[in-house]
């Protein structure tokens, strides 16, 4: 077995997603004499983030931008050397379309995830029927719910503004962000800011209105997601992934090694267990997978804690992106994307139109579009054959858009079990998870199961989880020009 330095901390990261990318940056920026191993089962970092430059296109994988309202993701790309090349998306394109009965039309200006800072176009929207607009009125009168306690996503919009805002906008945003069952995601954790505004202003609408009386600057067409809160970098989101390996110490990444294994050592030390390599003895560990193979590795440190992280469920999905020459376009692609909702019973989640929020994306002449399936809707698609899937969602997209002829360029991603679910009593489950991990002392866990599944919380984790195992609450570093 590998003893540990006299003098220098071993700390060993297991898993090289963005979270365990975040929590070994962190330690080598807090403490650089640290002897870093970075323990990554396949052949790549970054997990699911991944960027192609193919034929002209740069492709993500699976996210493709970030948040600015949480400082995170902004604060990490300038400590690595990012900060001047995060652009944001396309201002002329703005707005999100909804199908209905197999046609686009465009999500009412200003309705952002589930409430409407502006209630005329609401009034005018072909995507809600005159029964549906009346009833969406009437969340105004509708007293807050009493009750404590959590409720699920579809519970509390169609309590407040009635199952047709429910199955025809909201479900289909929600679905886009979460691939979940909106009669178990949680709205705790998910979307409280909602539930909060019930509380403090009686409705949803009053509580828009406060907000657009008292900060008129946040007026905005901006329709489902914030657009405008949203960067990128110009050489795609696997560009965050290569520098911030390029910071770590050399050869403290070990790919092709699944950490098969963890056992306490001597003292409050930990044993590693990785394939094809004699078990070694650290100092600190970061388990930075995700929860169910987390679960795995500490079935034998805790026989509590194990079975809570493998209690969180998962769904998956499978990424089509095509490109096309614009001319085999019918439709003006004028928007970021469009969403689905469940009851146009399609395989299709959402479309994003990638090269429209990001013209560099696509060669001239040319447009990208990834196109989501799978999630909680339809398991099976996340796994389904490449020629099925491609076939299935082709078809689909062509009758949406008015495409002719075949794409230009293609590629599928596969990423079967990688959306945490979380469901009612979410909060709770973390709770009870952070409190057994409290217990284990220099062991920490990071990623997308926690708080949240966006980049910007996911680098939250690692950062944290570092911090937590160095015993250090010091402000960050400077950022890095």
């Amino acid at each position: 077995m590998t003893e540990r330095s006299p003098t220098k901390r071993r700390l060993a990261v297991i898993g090289a997603g963005i979270a365990g990318l975040a929590a070994a940056h962190r330690v080598v920026e807090s403490e650089p004499d640290c002897q870093l191993t970075l323990f990554e089962g396949s052949s790549r970092l970054g997990g699911v983030l991944s960027t192609l430059h193919e034929n002209g296109f740069q492709v993500e994988q699976s996210a493709d931008n970030f948040i600015t309202t949480v400082p995170w993701g902004i604060d990490l790309c300038k400590r690595i050397g990012l900060g001047d090349h995060l652009i944001q998306t396309n201002p002329a394109h703005r707005h999100t379309y909804v199908v209905r009965r197999g046609r686009l039309h465009k999500l009412p200006d200003g309705f952002l995830m589930m409430a409407p800072t502006r209630m005329w176009p609401m009034a005018l929207t072909p995507i809600l029927s005159p029964l549906g607009k009346l009833r969406a009125a009437l969340e105004y009168f509708i007293p807050p719910r009493a009750a404590d306690g959590d409720e699920s996503m579809a519970a509390f919009v169609r309590r407040r503004l009635g199952k047709e805002v429910f199955e025809r906008l909201v479900e289909p945003l929600v679905s886009a962000v979460y691939a979940a069952d909106m009669e178990r995601l949680s709205v705790e954790a998910t979307l409280s800011q909602f539930r909060e505004m019930e509380l403090r202003h009686g409705s949803l609408i009053r509580a828009m209105r406060h907000r657009m009386k008292n900060a008129p600057q946040a007026r905005s067409t901006d329709s489902g997601a914030r657009y405008s809160m949203f960067v990128t970098p110009r050489n795609g989101l696997g560009s965050m992934v290569e520098a911030i390996a390029a910071r770590l110490p050399a050869g403290s990444i070990r790919l092709n090694r699944p950490v098969e294994r963890i056992e306490r050592g001597a003292g409050d030390g930990w044993i590693v267990w990785a394939r094809g390599l004699p078990p070694e003895l650290f100092d600190r560990v970061i388990v930075a997978t995700p929860s169910h193979m987390a679960a795995r590795l500490l079935a034998a440190v805790d026989a509590e804690l194990a079975p809570l992280l493998d209690g969180i469920e998962h769904s998956g999905t499978a990424i089509v992106s095509v490109g096309y020459a614009r001319e085999q376009i019918d439709h003006p692609l004028n928007g970021m994307g469009v969403v689905v909702p469940a009851v146009e019973r399609s395989p299709i989640l959402a479309c994003s139109f990638s090269s429209q929020k990001y013209a560099h994306r696509a060669p001239e002449g040319k447009v990208l579009l990834r196109v989501f399936a799978g999630g909680a809707r339809r398991p099976e698609l996340a796994g389904m054959d490449d020629d099925k899937l491609r076939g299935l969602v082709l078809d689909e997209l062509g009758r949406l858009l008015g495409i002719h002829g075949e794409p230009v360029y293609s590629s599928i991603a596969h990423w079967p079990a990688t959306m945490p679910q979380f469901h009612v009593g979410h909060k709770q489950l973390v709770g009870r998870i952070q409190a057994r991990v409290e217990n284990l002392p220099h062991l920490a866990l990071a990623g997308n199961f926690f708080h949240g599944v966006g980049i910007p919380h996911c680098i939250h984790s690692g950062q944290q989880a570092a911090e937590r195992v160095l015993g250090i609450r010091k402000p960050d570093p400077e950022p890095v020009a």
